[in-house]
Order: structure tokens, then sequence, then C-alpha cells
């Protein structure tokens, strides 16, 4: 639910979706995403009900940004695709079963 909230979001904002899910043997990249000016975005999406563990942000550990840094570069080789740079965003997300979906998007989050 989260992932496809955070895309619909970026679209909105007038981002081009080019992947979502894609899966390496480093982890899974949750949306990647270009910006109307040619920046490639790395979307890592973390979804909480409460916060009661902490913000769903602070689930991004230094071994996940690591991880995900390089499934962006094999995603990168693969892909080829023309940029003007990269970035690693994060959008967090709480969404209480009743209650008012809060985003906090999080750019150049790492």
């Amino acid at each position: 639910m989260g992932e496809r909230y955070a895309a619909d979001r970026l679209e909105r904002a007038g981002y081009t979706i080019l992947d979502r899910n894609w899966h390496s043997r480093y982890g899974e990249l949750d949306v990647i995403a270009m910006t109307p000016d040619s920046v490639i975005v790395f979307v890592e999406v973390k979804t909480r009900r409460n916060a009661r563990y902490g913000p769903p942000q602070e689930a991004v550990t230094a071994r996940k940004r690591l991880a995900l840094r390089r499934a962006g570069v094999q995603w990168l080789m693969e892909r080829r695709i023309p940029h003007r740079g990269i970035r690693f965003d994060v959008i967090a997300i709480t969404a209480p079963l009743n209650g008012t979906v809060s985003v906090n998007h999080i750019r150049e989050a790492f």
C-alpha cells in the first residue's frame, strides 16, 4: 500500500516512474523515478501504522543504505538511461487505521 501511495504521489509531482519493486542480489529498490529535470531518484518507502517504534525513516539503517546504493548502481548499469544525476530519497508514511495519513518525503536522505 505504501509503495503504491508513494509512486502515485511522485507522479502527481511530475516524476516519471521508471521501475517498482526491482530486485537484485543486494535487495529491493521500492520505487525508481525520474524528476522533470532528469535526475534519477531511488526511493525507499517505509510505512508504519503508528510511531510506537519510532518514525518510519529510522528503519533505513546504515546497512540498508549501503545495500540500496549497491542495488542502485546495478540498476543503472543494466538500464543505461540518460540522466543528469542521481539521489536517494526516503518516503516515510504513517497510516493509522483510523486517522490521517502522514507523508514525509526526505529528499537526498543519504
